[in-house]
């Protein structure tokens, strides 16, 4: 979908559209953009932002509240469409899926054709724009789907799909983030064709295991089935703070009560974990993660939080304001079948 809470939010309320849309926290407070209409973004406003910056690029921006109930009844609409189409619909996100259409319910031999109607189709039930990308696999698909925004249609072809890369600049590429993307640069890697020329063991000692999906992306390789029951990786919570905390008291307590909410959410869906990982947002929006695996499964709120105190000490907690924290269990005892295995702990007295 493109930019798909502000357009859900421009679609609702008239005096909005064509105007900077901005989804999110207040700027007067420690508030963060979800996203932002195309108007905003002219204004070099983008998602993760920071409001009190997008309010500074664009004085004149509308900031409005997430409305998420509305996104996922519009959600809901979409995905009824797909399934007209396939039952093979891996959902990503609100706004985003994969969708193989190889063997498809309305037998269109036409990807392409089906990706039009689903975009009419889509236009019809919600009144909002959604851009495709169509290829042979999952990676092209979701580069393309992004090329032509907003309302776009772009198809990769096996046999374009080579040059295509080459000339993609690699900000495009999908699994390239800024960090990355900083250090690729660093290294001479600006296009395509510049990863290209790098060997799968050169790629793997710059990047770790990320090198070796670099090394096939750029080629075109990538097998991965679009799976429709996509199993749950982590459960966490986390909270942005009005103002920034500097006292290691209150920290420890707000992590205690987190650590207590972590365990009883934990237990509601009969789950347990064996990574966890504590988040801390500094002062100046430096994100940082700590994470231990454990040898066993756990939801108890004691060992959650004493895995959490003695991670925080390999951090400048107390020494430098935060401004937000969380806590993630990953690593989780979910099956194949998406049904959570019967729990075995080994508890120590």
């Amino acid at each position: 979908m493109d930019a798909f809470y502000a357009s859900v939010e421009q679609r609702d309320n008239p005096s909005l559209r064509g105007k900077p849309v901005v989804v999110g926290g207040s700027p007067s407070g420690r508030g963060v953009v979800a996203t932002c209409s195309y108007e905003a973004r002219k204004y070099g406003i983008h998602s993760a932002m920071p409001a009190s910056q997008a309010i500074r690029l664009c004085p004149h921006a509308i900031f409005v509240k997430t409305r998420f109930d509305a996104y996922r009844e519009v959600s809901k609409k979409i995905r009824e469409i797909f399934f007209e189409y396939t039952d093979l619909v891996e959902p990503l996100s609100l706004d985003e899926a994969f969708l193989d259409v190889t063997e498809n319910h309305k037998n269109i031999p036409s990807a392409t054709l089906i990706a039009k109607q689903i975009k009419e189709r889509i236009f019809e039930e919600t009144k909002l724009t959604a851009s495709a990308g169509v290829a042979h696999n999952k990676f092209l698909a979701k580069v393309a789907s992004d090329i032509h925004k907003p309302n776009g249609l772009t198809l990769i072809t096996p046999e374009k799909a080579e040059a295509f890369l080459e000339e993609l600049d690699i900000k495009r590429f999908f699994g390239v983030g800024k960090a990355t993307q900083k250090k690729m640069h660093a290294i001479g890697i600006k296009t395509g064709a510049d990863l290209k020329q790098w060997t799968e063991i050169d790629l793997v000692k710059a990047f770790g295991k990320s090198g070796r999906f670099y090394y096939r992306i750029v080629r075109g390789i990538d097998n991965r089935e679009v799976k429709p029951h996509r199993i749950r990786k982590s459960f966490g919570k986390e909270r942005t703070f009005s103002e920034d905390i500097d006292s290691i008291e209150w920290i420890h307590n707000f992590l205690d009560e987190l650590a207590q909410t972590i365990a009883e959410g934990m237990k509601k869906i009969n789950a347990a974990g064996k990574t966890i990982t504590l988040k801390v947002r500094y002062k100046d929006f430096e994100t940082i993660t700590r994470s231990t695996s454990i040898s066993h499964y756990t939801n108890r709120y004691q060992e959650i939080n004493d895995v959490v105190r003695s991670l925080l000490k390999d951090t400048e907690v107390g020494k430098r304001p935060v401004r937000l924290l969380g806590i993630t269990l990953s690593n989780l005892n979910l099956n194949e079948k998406k049904v959570w295995e019967q729990l075995e702990l080994s508890l120590k007295y």
